[in-house]
């Protein structure tokens, strides 16, 4: 297994957490300023742009397991290649809100409980109060697209070098809708590295955070694959 890929996907994923969940913990509610869900939702839609150009030719800057699998159910990543890049880019997340921790650590009074950590949720945890079912659906919905973005725009019929464009901008948009539901998770390792500083219920609700976006992104290659994709058929 190529070292470098590995490296990319931790790098990139740790970049994403930092970047989308820092914008959220730092920034979101700062006094006079606070960028709110306008803010937040760039700030995910640039860390997977800048990323997509910094690392796309190195690890094709997955930066999510559900990416990772949703790629392989459509043929465009070895599938002997899936458990490695989750390692990685769930150490990422890790490592991208464990270096969030530190520096939201440093104000006075900060209680990452309290914070709610950019965790994602469902129930009394969702921003909205939206119940689990209609995180499900969510979360399931919104990975499916955004794994129908990913590969429809980098087949080999769409205009070359665009791909991260609308990547970044699929994965704001997708936040501008989600966030008030669940917090916008799309991405397992997203949602692992915040809930394991928060505890309690993040922990209990992180199941849901890998299993929707997970099937989504098999939805989502499906429809690729079905309506987009022009040799698929043998694979």
């Amino acid at each position: 297994m190529n070292l470098k890929k590995l490296s990319a996907e931790l790098i990139g994923t740790a970049w994403l957490v930092l970047g989308g969940c820092g914008a959220a913990v730092l920034a979101a509610a700062f006094p006079n300023v606070g960028i709110g869900l306008n803010g937040v939702s760039l700030a995910f839609g640039f860390t997977v742009l800048t990323m997509a150009y910094s690392i796309g030719s190195v690890s094709g800057c997955h930066l999510n397991p559900a990416v990772t699998i949703g790629l392989a159910a459509a043929g465009k990543h070895p599938k002997n290649e899936i458990i490695p890049y989750i390692i990685a880019q769930i150490i990422g997340g890790i490592v991208g809100a464990g270096i969030l921790f530190v520096i939201a650590s440093g104000k006075a009074g900060f209680d990452v409980v309290a914070s709610g950590f950019a965790a994602n949720g469902f129930g009394e945890h969702s921003p909205g109060g939206y119940s689990m079912m209609a995180a499900l659906v969510t979360e399931f919905v919104a990975t499916a697209f955004f794994l129908f973005i990913i590969l429809s725009s980098t087949d080999k019929k769409a205009p070359a070098g665009f791909a991260p464009i609308a990547i970044g901008l699929a994965l704001t948009l997708i936040h501008l809708i989600t966030i008030p539901v669940t917090n916008t998770s799309v991405n397992p390792a997203r949602s692992l590295g915040p809930a394991l500083f928060v505890g309690g219920w993040a922990l209990e609700q992180v199941w849901l955070f890998f299993a929707a976006p997970i099937l989504g992104a098999i939805a989502g290659a499906f429809m690729y694959k079905s309506v987009v994709c022009t040799d698929c058929t043998t694979k």
